[in-house]
């Protein structure tokens, strides 16, 4: 699933970007908005999110395929000691990276980026103030940056439905359908297999029927 592998993709090239700056980066679980002081001890940190789709428009003329363009949330947080600045700018302690820094560091890593998927670049957006207060004698900050990409989703054709690889395959694991499948959806007939194509060759004047045919027939295994 694009969702799922786009995700994965931003933590690991964070991961690798951002190195000792954070004390870790990943999929963000609720973590300021349930015990925000235990939060705070793991920062700095970067978290990952879906922000959702914000538009979706037809794609080509076939009317099975549609542009979805949706958002990514990379959420930054930093804390300090000292001051609220230093939490924001940063400090001279190799521990003081600083929000501000961050930031920059998470846009540059990731803007105009496709992380090898078949994704648009990523483009940056708005970097919004979360968190800038102290709580007790830590003073700490948090921004959202917001990236913005689109990729192709394809319909089914009208009253078909979903068609997954049979279990076991290879195909089965990488196939966004293997989820009806694996629980229990209504699924539709899988598409037959290529058997033999016929073609047919007409002269002019054409009288209806073909002048000579070629059989193109697969090779059994």
């Amino acid at each position: 699933m694009i969702l799922i592998q786009t995700e994965d993709a931003i933590i690991a090239r964070l991961r690798l970007g951002l190195g000792r700056m954070v004390q870790e980066v990943g999929s963000y679980g609720g973590e300021l908005d349930e015990g925000l002081e235990e939060a705070i001890r793991r920062f700095p940190a970067a978290w990952v999110t879906f922000g959702g789709i914000t538009k979706t428009e037809p794609y080509g003329t076939s009317h099975q395929k549609f542009k979805a363009t949706g958002q990514f949330v990379v959420m930054v947080g930093e804390r300090s000691v000292r001051s609220e600045a230093a939490g924001r700018r940063g400090g001279p302690a190799q521990g003081e990276v600083g929000s501000y820094p961050l930031v920059y560091a998470v846009r540059r890593l990731l803007s105009a980026q496709d992380l090898g998927l078949p994704i648009a670049e990523l483009m940056p957006g708005r970097v919004r103030t979360l968190y800038n207060t102290r709580l007790e004698r830590q003073a700490f900050s948090v921004f959202a940056c917001e990236f913005q990409t689109a990729w192709i989703e394809e319909a089914l054709p009208r009253d078909h439905w979903p068609s997954p690889p049979a279990p076991g395959t290879p195909e089965a694991e990488t196939s966004p359908d293997a989820v009806f499948a694996r629980y229990q959806g209504k699924l539709g007939q899988p598409d037959p297999d290529w058997l033999r194509t016929c073609l047919n060759y007409h002269l002019t004047p054409d009288d209806g029927q073909p002048d000579a045919q070629d059989f193109i027939t697969r090779s059994e295994p």
